[in-house]
């Protein structure tokens, strides 16, 4: 199931035409604090950028720093300049949708249903 997976699949990992691609083309520029490895091929207009993910692959796992390099906002990788973080900036974390840490606002069915009673301000329609 191992091969054939890794020839139909794209979430348990590369496929045989991304590693292929990467050991024939790809120049590697850098890792991020998750392992993730990025690669480039080409130059100029033509140039090609992509990541190996180190685990799930899921595009929220690339931190901003990357995501501009993998978007071509910036030309240089944060390999060779790294971006200075600006004092109101928080850490990256991943996304947590679907997980347990996913935000639940008051009044969701995941933080129990409940919700503050209406104050005086409203009043419900009703028919006349």
């Amino acid at each position: 199931m191992g091969l054939l997976s890794n020839i139909f699949t794209w979430w348990n990992g590369p496929g045989y035409g991304t590693r292929l691609t990467t050991r024939r083309t790809g120049n590697e520029v850098g890792r991020d604090d998750q392992g993730n490895i990025y690669y480039r091929s080409g130059a100029g207009r033509t140039e090609r950028r992509w990541v190996i993910y180190n685990g799930i692959p899921e595009a929220s796992r690339i931190p901003p720093e990357w995501h501009l390099w993998m978007h071509k906002t910036t030309a240089l990788p944060p390999s060779e300049r790294p971006l200075t973080p600006r004092v109101w900036e928080k850490p990256w974390t991943p996304n947590a949708t679907g997980t347990a840490a996913a935000h639940a606002p008051s009044g969701s069915l995941s933080a129990g249903g409940h919700r503050a009673r209406a104050t005086g301000d409203y009043r419900a329609w009703t028919p006349e």
